[in-house]
């Protein structure tokens, strides 16, 4: 039981931690995009925020603020160009030393970083990061000062990213904590389902280890309609399928141990008898049990070969040795052999042979053994008075040997199963229950079929199909 837990546990576990693994997966990639997509969102909108103010703002001082000094430009930018809104102005000169910004006043630092660069170089910069004297994240636009094809200074932008920062913090955050939910959501559904389809297998595994141990009337429930479902029908229809051959078995090992006894009983009892007669006593005793000894010693004969096919055919180890013969020729061959029963039973034997050659590749001693079989069943069914009839014919490709009979018949809710392994009817007659399930092989082995229909009172028919052996 600890074994079955644990393996269901394990198969739990996998089926868990493959549904959370892909989800942490999917909820991470999309969790990614959406932090890339804000982050490109939020600074390149404070980016363009700021170069557009700085280009605005150039595009109206720049003609005036060329013509200046470096001390009247600063002048004149605290006069024109300083506005509200949280930005801040610098004045650089042309090496990056700041002269003034839009506080008033002039801090003692040197900036060179890539905005300040490129606008030293000539064309307009701009830089995100930590700004080295206020010591707070900006975002930066930098341009120069023409006069006379040179740089005579540079105007910086910054705004400040505290807010924008913020903003997209906390959109990460609001998205790790979604993120983390729906995978927790997921973990629950995933442990949810596996628990719905582990249990279902579980119940099987149980079911089957109940039968292993030989409870045969343990069954699986059916839960839903799908694969597992499907499993559990199965299941239950193997079981049941396993019982009735159970029973059969158990059925035929009875059956066949009457049967062994009986003739073992005569055989053993006119041995002893014979052994104690007198040689004066009269010659008709000691043929009559001689005859019951050899009738049945060829009774357990038969029998032994039935159980000897059965094997054979069970381990998938009879072997045909096919050659193209005359259905005709065997079938007629096997109804002079059997020609004698007529006489004892009053029961007629008529053979109805199609347009010579029938020709079919098949193992002929096997055949034979087959019609023997059927026609030996339709003698030992139908009463004094009545007929067995043997017909051959070749119909679209195919040889057909039909042996139908005026006896007794087969009840119909036992018709299915007459061909089945250890079946015996309620008819009471003796045998192994083996002789149709043995022809029903050796005719598939053929590559044929057989069928049988049968009305109680109103005689059986079999009917047997074999490809025609056509010539290259």
């Amino acid at each position: 039981m600890e074994t079955e837990r644990a393996g269901m546990k394990s198969v739990k576990t996998k089926m868990v931690l493959s549904y959370l693994l892909l989800i942490a997966l999917v909820v991470t990639v999309l969790g990614a995009s959406f932090s890339l997509l804000m982050w490109k969102y939020y600074y390149g909108s404070a980016n363009s925020s700021v170069k557009q103010r700085a280009e605005s703002a150039m595009s109206l001082h720049s003609r005036s603020l060329s013509s200046l000094t470096l001390n009247d430009q600063a002048h004149y930018m605290l006069l024109y160009m300083v506005e509200g809104g949280g930005s801040r102005l610098q004045l650089l000169s042309s090496n990056g030393e700041v002269r003034i910004d839009s506080e008033g006043f002039a801090p003692d630092i040197r900036y060179a970083t890539s905005d300040v660069k490129a606008a030293m170089s000539g064309s307009a910069g701009s830089w995100t990061g930590v700004d080295p004297y206020y010591k707070e994240r900006v975002v930066s636009v930098t341009i120069p000062i023409w006069n006379d094809n040179r740089v005579v200074s540079l105007f910086r932008y910054t705004s400040s990213l505290e807010q924008v920062d913020d903003m997209v913090y906390r959109l990460i955050q609001l998205a790790a904590i979604a993120g983390l939910f729906v995978i927790l959501l997921f973990l629950g559904l995933s442990l949810f389902l596996a628990q719905r389809i582990v249990k279902p297998i579980r119940e099987l595994t149980k079911a089957a280890r109940y039968m292993a141990e030989g409870d045969w009337t343990r069954r699986a429930t059916k839960r839903s309609n799908d694969e597992i479902g499907q499993l559990a029908e199965t299941f239950n229809t193997m079981v049941s399928e396993l019982n009735t051959r159970e029973t059969l078995k158990n059925d035929f090992i009875s059956s066949i141990s009457h049967e062994l006894r009986t003739p073992l009983t005569s055989i053993k009892g006119w041995s002893e008898t014979l052994k104690e007669s007198e040689p004066t006593e009269d010659d008709e005793e000691l043929r009559m049990g001689l005859s019951i000894i050899s009738k049945e010693t060829e009774r357990l004969s038969g029998l032994v070969e039935d159980l000897l096919d059965f094997s054979k055919l069970s381990a998938k180890t009879m072997e045909l040795h096919p050659e193209p013969l005359d259905l005709n020729s065997t079938v007629r061959e096997t109804v002079r052999q059997l020609a004698v029963r007529e006489e004892k039973t009053g029961v007629k034997l008529v053979p109805t042979y199609g347009a010579s050659p029938i020709l079919v590749e098949g193992d002929a001693n096997r055949l034979k053994q087959v019609i023997i079989n059927l026609i030996d069943n339709a003698f030992k069914f139908t009463d004094s008075g009545g007929t067995v009839r043997v017909v051959t014919a070749a119909e679209k490709e195919q040889a057909i040997l039909t042996v139908s009979d005026t006896g007794k018949g087969i009840d119909a809710e036992e018709l299915p199963h007459v061909m089945d392994k250890f079946f015996k009817g309620s008819s009471g007659a003796g045998g192994s229950g083996l002789g149709l399930a043995i022809c029903k092989e050796i005719i598939e082995l053929h590559g044929g079929e057989i069928g049988i229909d049968s009305e109680r009172g109103a005689g059986t028919i079999v009917r047997i199909a074999m490809p025609l052996f056509l010539e290259k």
